[in-house]
């Protein structure tokens, strides 16, 4: 992921204005405007406030600085990468962020997400099976009905 030493908007509308979020899907550097447009358009789109969450993004480390550790975990209660330290209570000064969450590894978010794209993908093959199917329907029903109007037509001719 390359980083633009100075973050501006990729809007060719807002480039000069500051960027304040970055959306790896798309590869974008977003203004507040855009980012709120990205929110509304895309919301399946996990975009990254760049002002705190930029060391998560770019180095796969935990953006807590007390936490020079690699990220392992996903915490399901706040959508988020975490690091052990964070579920944790650290040199018992106090709970780690994430400890009362409902956490799993990142491998084990993939395959639960891959898994959820797999049964969703087969939704979509089944839904266009039975389009398939209804297209040759109609266009059976259209070649009868085709076929019928010009019996009429011999007829009353």
């Amino acid at each position: 992921m390359e980083i633009r030493e100075n973050k501006k908007c990729s809007s060719k509308e807002h480039l000069n204005n500051d960027a304040k979020s970055y959306c790896p899907m798309c590869k974008i550097y977003m203004c507040n405007k855009c980012h709120n447009n990205h929110s509304t358009l895309c919301p399946n789109h996990n975009q990254y406030n760049l002002d705190q969450d930029i060391k998560t993004i770019f180095t796969g480390y935990c953006k807590n600085e007390n936490h020079p550790i690699k990220l392992e975990y996903f915490c399901k209660t706040h959508n988020e990468l975490c690091c052990a330290a964070c579920l944790c209570k650290i040199d018992k000064k106090g709970d780690g962020e994430h400890k009362d969450c409902n956490v799993c590894t990142i491998e084990e978010i993939k395959n639960e997400k891959k898994n959820a794209l797999d049964k969703n993908l087969k939704k979509l093959e089944d839904i266009s099976a039975t389009f398939e199917e209804s297209i040759k329907e109609i266009k059976s029903l259209s070649e009868k009905i085709s076929k019928k109007r010009k019996n009429c037509k011999k007829i009353f001719n």
